[in-house]
C-alpha cells in the first residue's frame, strides 16, 4: 500500500511543478468495510485527472465530478460518505453501508509545497518517518519526525489530524525453516516487503517463493551492511545459535521496530546469557529482544507459530499494548 501512496506523492509533485493546483485527499476513517485503510491517499487536479485511490468507483468519481464543479475551493476541507439524506451530505451511499470520511487539502503549486511534497516523498522511500499535522482552520499543514509507530492517523484535540507518512514495511528473515517460509507467506499478504537470508546452500535449494527476495548472505552480514530502517522488523526463526544469535547481536545495532527470536523460555534464558556474555550486550539491548517471539496463542504448527509472530509485529506497529490484544 506505502507503494501506492509513493505514486501519489510523486504525481501531485510532478502536477505542482507543472504549476497546478492539486487536491490531496487522506482516508480519514472507515466505519464498516472499505478496500482502503486510514491514511491512504488520492490526489487530484481540477481538470479529474488523479492517482491513488479513497475506496472505490463510484466515490472516486462523486468526488471527481464535486471538484470539476468547484466545491473544494477551501485550503481545508472535509468530507463523509456514506450518508446521502444527511445535510450537504455526498450523493453517494456505499455499498457495504458503511461510512467514509475523507480529509480534503488543496496545496497550491509553489516552493513550500514541494518541499512539502519533496519531504513525504523521503518518508516513503526510507528516510525518517515523519507525522503531519493538518489543521482543519486552512493553516499550513506541519512536518514533524516520527517513530513511524501508532495508527496512520489520529484526531488532535483542537481540531487537527495527525497523520504518519513513513516507508512500505519491511521483514527481514534470519534462516530459511518451515516457520520462515509461513511467516513470509504472511508478511507478504499483509503488505511487508520480505527479505530472507541464510547462507546454507542445502536449504537455500528448495526454498523458492514468488515475490520474497532472497539473500543468500549471513542474515548478521546483511543487518549489519545498513538494510534496516525504522518501519523494520527482524526475526530469527531457525534454532540455529549460529544464525539467530549472529543475527539479534546486530539487530539491536538499528532501529527496527521488531525484533524477536524464536525459542522456548527455557531456550530463551540460555540465548540471553550468551548474547550477554559472548555478544557484550546490555540489559537494555537484551530487552528490545522479544524473546519468545510472537503471541501466546498457544501455537504449534510452523503456520500456527507464524502467525502468532506476525500477529505481534502488527501489534506493535500499531502501537497496542500486549495487555489489550
Amino acid at each position: 500500500m506505502q507503494q501506492l501512496d509513493l505514486q501519489v506523492i510523486e504525481q501531485a509533485l510532478k502536477w505542482s511543478d507543472e504549476g497546478q493546483d492539486v487536491w490531496l485527499c487522506t482516508v480519514l476513517a472507515t466505519f464498516g468495510s472499505s478496500p482502503r485503510e486510514p491514511g491512504s491517499w488520492l490526489v487530484a487536479t481540477a481538470d479529474g485527472r488523479h492517482a491513488g485511490s479513497l475506496s472505490g468507483g463510484c466515490v472516486e468519481e462523486d468526488f471527481l465530478a464535486r471538484l470539476r464543479d468547484g466545491v473544494f475551493s477551501e485550503p481545508v476541507s472535509q468530507l463523509r460518505y456514506g450518508e446521502p439524506d444527511g445535510p450537504d451530505g455526498p450523493r453517494v451511499r456505499l455499498p457495504c453501508g458503511g461510512l467514509l470520511d475523507v480529509l480534503i487539502e488543496r496545496l497550491s503549486p509553489g516552493q513550500p509545497t514541494r518541499d512539502h511534497l519533496v519531504q513525504l516523498q523521503q518518508a516513503l522511500t526510507g528516510h525518517q518517518p515523519l507525522l503531519r499535522r493538518v489543521s482543519l482552520d486552512g493553516t499550513a499543514a506541519e512536518l514533524h519526525s516520527d517513530n513511524g509507530l501508532g495508527p496512520r492517523v489520529e484526531s488532535g484535540p483542537k481540531g487537527y489530524w495527525k497523520l504518519r507518512v513513513g516507508p512500505a514495511a519491511r521483514l527481514i528473515i534470519a534462516g530459511i525453516s518451515p516457520v520462515s517460509e509461513a511467516c513470509a507467506q504472511f508478511a507478504q499478504a499483509l503488505g511487508f516487503e520480505v527479505i530472507v537470508c541464510d547462507p546454507r546452500e542445502e536449504v537455500l535449494t528448495d526454498f523458492s517463493l514468488p515475490g520474497i527476495t532472497v539473500k543468500p548472505i549471513l542474515p548478521s552480514q546483511y543487518i549489519a551492511d545498513g538494510h534496516c530502517h525504522e518501519a523494520t522488523a527482524i526475526v530469527a526463526l531457525t534454532h540455529d545459535p549460529r544464525i539467530d544469535d549472529l543475527a539479534m547481536m546486530e539487530a539491536v545495532r538499528t532501529g527496527a521496530f521488531y525484533i524477536g527470536v524464536m525459542g522456548s523460555m527455557k531456550t530463551s534464558r540460555a540465548r540471553a546469557e550468551r548474547l550477554q556474555r559472548i555478544g557484550g550486550l546490555d540489559e537494555q539491548q537484551i530487552a528490545r529482544i522479544h524473546m519468545p517471539i510472537g503471541l501466546n496463542l498457544g501455537s504449534k504448527t510452523p503456520a500456527e507459530i507464524a502467525l502468532a509472530v506476525m500477529a505481534d509485529i502488527v501489534r506493535v506497529r500499531k502501537g497496542t499494548p500486549r495487555h489489550e490484544v
